[in-house]
C-alpha cells in the first residue's frame, strides 16, 4: 500500500486494504451438441407450439377488448388498432400452421445421395475397357 493512503487510514482508524491480483475464470465451453436431435426437435417443436397458442389466445382477448372500446367511442383510432390486432393475431396464426409445414418437412428429410449404390471394379488394359464401352453404346443405340 502506498503512503498516499497511510494518513486517510490512520485518521479513520481502519486497517490497510491489502491489494490482490484478479483471477479471471476461464471461459466456458460451448455445450455440446446435443446426441438426440429428434427429441430436442420435438421438445422445441412443443414449446414453440405452446408460446404460439398462448400469443393467439391473448392477442383474441386484447381483440375483443379494443374492439368494445372503439364501438364505444367511435374513434377512427380505435378501429385502426383492432384492425393492426387482426392482422397480428392472423400472422401468429399463419406462423402456427408454417411450423407444422417445417415440423413436417423435418421429419420426411432423407438422405441427399442415391439410396442403392453398386460398386464394379474392372480388370482389365484401358483398350479392352474402350472396346467394351463401344460395345456397350452400340448395343443402346439398337435397343
Amino acid at each position: 500500500m502506498t503512503d498516499k493512503f497511510k494518513d486517510l487510514n490512520d485518521t479513520f482508524d481502519i486497517e490497510p486494504a491489502v491489494e490482490t491480483e484478479v483471477v479471471k475464470d476461464k471461459p466456458k465451453r460451448p455445450e455440446p451438441v446435443a446426441k438426440n436431435k429428434d427429441k430436442d426437435i420435438e421438445k422445441d417443436y412443443e414449446y414453440t407450439r405452446g408460446n404460439l397458442y398462448s400469443i393467439i389466445e391473448k392477442g383474441q382477448e386484447a381483440l375483443d377488448s379494443a374492439l368494445e372500446i372503439a364501438v364505444d367511442q367511435g374513434q377512427a383510432r380505435a378501429f385502426e388498432v383492432v384492425g393492426q390486432l387482426i392482422k397480428s393475431v392472423a400472422d401468429t396464426t399463419d406462423k402456427l400452421v408454417d411450423l407444422q409445414k417445417k415440423i413436417k418437412e423435418i421429419e420426411e428429410e432423407s438422405p441427399k445421395g442415391p439410396t442403392n449404390v453398386t460398386n464394379a471394379m474392372f480388370f482389365g488394359s484401358t483398350a479392352e475397357l474402350s472396346k467394351l464401352l463401344k460395345k456397350n453404346k452400340a448395343e443402346e443405340k439398337d435397343k
